[in-house]
């Protein structure tokens, strides 16, 4: 794994632990549909209840699964700020911080920076070779 795939990672997750997220809203409003339909509906109905009971576990697997991707997300991320705080060079340190863990954009970065994005990559590059990744 390079350094650049290594510190993508946690993007990566942040990325998953929001697909979820969103998932779970989409889940939600499924799940008032279901209630508003059932309370309209005439008693002794159970085809709506069942629908909603399996929205729900469905709901709360899937937040156990964000649960769990986030604990994996605050442990890599603990990960590579070491692995960054190891470089001597500052403006390295600030350069990968910004873009792996606070997952900025890279004009964002030169921006934040006060460089030009010539150089910012350069950087980038000069700090990847730099970079020492748990393996």
């Amino acid at each position: 794994m390079t350094a650049k795939e290594y510190l993508s990672q946690a993007y990566r997750i942040d990325q998953r632990i929001n697909s979820k997220l969103e998932q779970v809203r989409s889940l939600r409003v499924l799940a008032e549909k279901a209630t508003s339909t059932m309370t309209d509906a005439p008693k002794g109905g159970t085809h709506n209840i069942s629908r909603m009971e399996e929205t729900v576990i469905k709901m709360v697997d899937l937040e156990a699964e964000i649960n769990a991707d986030i604990d994996a997300l605050v442990d890599l991320k603990r990960e590579i700020v070491t692995a960054i705080k190891r470089l001597v060079n500052t403006e390295y340190q600030t350069l990968l911080e910004l873009r792996y863990l606070c997952f900025m954009r890279w004009e964002a970065i030169a921006l934040e920076m006060d460089c030009s994005s010539q150089h910012m990559f350069r950087l980038h590059d000069a700090a990847l070779k730099k970079i020492e990744i748990k393996k």
